[in-house]
């Protein structure tokens, strides 16, 4: 609550000496954040009369555009390394955590009774496993009418931080799947159709039958689509929650991550969702344009002091207060108009 008080004070006397009409804001990248900034950037026009025009391209073309200086900020679920951000002279932060979730099409199966662990997933994705009913897939799921049908694999087409989070999750999985696949936006994929963003991965398992594919919990709510339970390294079948995302978020120590690098899945707890990640927002260190700069920092700054509820409702996780403060100070600290002036 003090850190909603201190913010909201915050914007209001920055908006004071802001310009009457200040432009809208730019932003580009992941789909996995796409329906919380669009409610975040709705209510915040409400509230100041500034828009925030963020294009839902993924996260390869977030990290483009924002390289190119085409848009006021980028985002990304695939982190930048210290040393990538240091050549590229940016500065990244976290926004939000949530959670890649399986998602099936199978008439017979509810929402919840399917259960699949990490390395069936690798197996499922390398083209290894191909029918509902391998015995691999019946073992997990005793009792469950698993049909003689084909296995039809979805995955992203376009660079994707949710496919960094999939394939780093199948990589600590599967050690076939690290060697031959591997991790990253974008992968050389052994099997399966593409999708483009989440939206293209949710549209194709909903209309082929015998699918199974993985989207942002966000686009599970807002399609109603059927979701597998995920074992978890303390072998708990978890289903995809903001209580589970969070705690699988317990034991993250941002303050010692270099330059906010930290990847969430696999993370310990018998109640933690085993393959969350955050997402990112990246920015120059340097502003050229320090009063857009402003802009973005004041709306994130609404964001983490007066969105959080907005979050929750998308079962989103918010960022902890030890760690908004930690994002402020680094925004002082490294953010600098070209005469070295702070833009914070």
């Amino acid at each position: 609550m003090l850190r909603r008080l201190i913010g909201a004070a915050s914007i209001a006397a920055g908006l004071i000496g802001a310009p009457a009409l200040a432009a809208d804001i730019t932003g580009a990248g992941a789909t996995f954040p796409y329906p919380i900034y669009a409610k975040w950037a709705d209510a915040y026009k409400k509230s100041t009369g500034i828009g925030v025009n963020y294009q839902s391209i993924g996260s390869g073309g977030g990290i483009k555009q924002i390289t190119a200086k085409t848009v006021d900020f980028g985002a990304s679920d695939m982190p930048l390394k210290p040393d990538e951000l240091d050549r590229s002279g940016m500065i990244q932060f976290p926004t939000v955590i949530g959670g890649d979730v399986p998602v099936v099409n199978l008439r017979e199966i509810a929402p919840g009774q399917l259960r699949l662990s990490g390395p069936l997933l690798a197996e499922i994705y390398l083209g290894k496993i191909r029918k509902w009913n391998h015995p691999a897939i019946a073992a997990l799921n005793p009792g469950v009418g698993l049909p003689a049908t084909d296995i039809n694999v979805v995955h992203r087409s376009d660079g994707s931080g949710t496919t960094f989070i999939w394939t780093n999750y199948l990589s600590k999985m599967s050690p076939e799947w690290k060697s031959a696949v591997g991790e990253g936006a974008s992968v050389n994929w052994p099997a399966g159709v593409g999708g483009k963003g989440n939206e293209g991965v949710a549209s194709y398992v909903q209309r082929i039958e015998g699918s199974i594919g993985y989207v942002e919990y966000a686009y599970v709510l807002q399609n109603k689509m059927t979701y597998a339970r995920v074992k978890n390294r303390e072998g708990s079948f978890v289903a995809p929650s903001a209580k589970a995302f969070q705690a699988a978020a317990a034991g993250a120590d941002w303050k010692a991550a270099p330059g906010m690098y930290l990847i969430l899945t696999d993370a310990p707890g018998k109640d933690a969702w085993p393959i969350a990640g955050a997402t990112f927002i990246l920015m120059h260190k340097t502003q050229e344009k320090p009063e857009s700069a402003r802009q973005v920092l004041k709306f994130f700054d609404w964001a983490f002091t007066q969105g959080d509820r907005l979050a929750q409702e998308l079962d989103y996780v918010p960022m902890p207060d030890p760690v908004v403060r930690l994002i402020q100070t680094n925004w002082k600290s490294q953010l600098k108009d070209p005469s070295g002036n702070p833009v914070y």
